[in-house]
This record gives structure tokens, C-alpha cells and sequence, in this order.
């Protein structure tokens, strides 16, 4: 599947945590010109910024900003800059996550706590479909059962957020169910996330970063 778009600057925050080469190309396959870097001016002035994250919540987080990539997220969303978060890089852009009963503090973009699926089968491993809400420009042109793949044990089961000024957009919030229905993405101003890994997501994941691409 040949994808086309106008060439955008695209930086992987590398932090040591997240597949970070899967996310490389499938980005360069969807038309970016791609740099895998922690380097704090490109990740700045690049015209997206991708956050990958694999592991456990607290491990990320204390990567993130032992490489100041929490002061860079914050700084590009304040400027309107497009970042993009997946799967535990998404989790740890919510208020906290819960992990063994220990909670630890996340960035903090979205009010919610990530927590252990509620579900018979954990992992929650393979491919799922979701539910993307109307005007989803993330999933744009991508069939209603377009499958996505998902490698997880946690998640935000309640989504909560006010937006204080009228003028502005609610978030639009996509979910899918394993166990119990939980935020599988979320499309917020310049701040986009999903829970599933887009980049392991064949055509429809190679559609869904074309559209994220496309904004930028």
C-alpha cells in the first residue's frame, strides 16, 4: 500500500523506552522524513513529535524526564506544536497511572488514571476494533471495522474532561473494549494519542499516521 503526502519533519523521541525503529518506518512509509533522536532543539522545532512507550508506567515517566522530554511536550502543546503519543506514551500523558497499587504522577495533558484492564484475559494482546467518535480526522477514510493492534494490561476506563471555554473543541475520545470499554485514542488540539500501536497496524495503521501526518 503506496501512501503519499507532502514531506513534514517528524522526530521519535528516543528515551529509551519504545519501539522506536517500528515507529521510524512506518512514519517514513507514510510520507515523513524521519530522525530518531532525544535531542531537545529537534524535538522542539520538528513539525511533529512522536512519543513512543513500552513497559510500565513509572519506568516511563522517569525516562521522559531524565531526557527533559517532559518539559518538551508541554512547551510544543503551549506553542500549538502537533505531538502524538502511543500506547504507554499515550498512558503517561494522562494525570496518573496505578501499577501494583503504587500511583505515579503523569504529565498531566489529560485528567484520568490509567489502571489494570478490567478483563478475564490480560494482556489484552492482538487485534481489536474501536469506535471512533463523528469528524475523527485520525481515522479518517478507515472502514468501520478496520482492526488495530494492541499490546497492553492497562488503561482509562472513565474519561472526564471539561473544557472550560465554549469556543473551544471538545476532545474527541475513540474507545474500545476488552473486558470493559476503555480510551483507545484521543484527538485533542495539536495533541493526539493511541493506546494501540499504529505502527504494527498494517494498512489501517499505516492510513491512521498518514492522516496524523497530514495535519501537521
Amino acid at each position: 500500500m503506496e501512501l503519499s503526502t507532502a514531506s513534514k519533519r517528524v522526530v521519535v523521541f528516543d528515551y529509551g523506552f519504545g519501539n522506536v525503529r517500528s515507529a521510524e518506518r512506518a512514519l517514513a512509509r507514510a510520507g515523513a522524513a524521519v530522525e530518531i533522536t532525544r535531542d531537545f532543539d529537534k524535538a522542539m522545532n520538528a513539525d511533529g513529535l512522536l512519543v513512543p512507550g513500552v513497559g510500565a508506567f513509572a519506568s516511563c515517566m522517569h525516562g521522559l524526564k531524565e531526557a527533559r522530554g517532559d518539559w518538551i511536550v508541554d512547551r510544543r502543546l503551549a506553542g500549538g506544536r502537533p505531538v502524538m503519543g502511543i500506547c504507554v506514551g499515550m498512558q503517561i500523558l494522562f494525570a496518573r497511572g496505578i501499577e501494583h497499587g503504587v500511583e505515579t504522577q503523569g504529565l498531566d495533558e489529560w485528567p484520568g488514571s490509567v489502571e489494570p484492564l478490567q478483563a478475564d484475559i490480560v494482556p489484552h494482546m492482538g487485534w481489536n476494533t474501536v469506535e471512533p467518535p463523528a469528524g475523527s480526522e485520525l481515522f479518517a477514510g478507515l472502514d468501520a471495522d478496520a482492526r488495530f493492534y494492541f499490546v497492553h494490561s492497562y488503561a482509562v476506563h472513565d474519561w472526564s474532561m471539561e473544557v472550560a471555554n465554549p469556543a473551544m473543541r471538545e476532545p474527541l475520545v475513540t474507545w474500545s473494549t476488552h473486558g470493559k470499554p476503555f480510551v483507545a485514542a484521543v484527538e485533542n488540539g495539536a495533541l493526539w494519542a493511541t493506546q494501540f500501536h499504529p505502527e504494527k497496524s498494517g494498512d489501517a495503521g499505516a492510513q491512521l499516521l498518514n492522516n496524523w501526518i497530514g495535519t501537521l
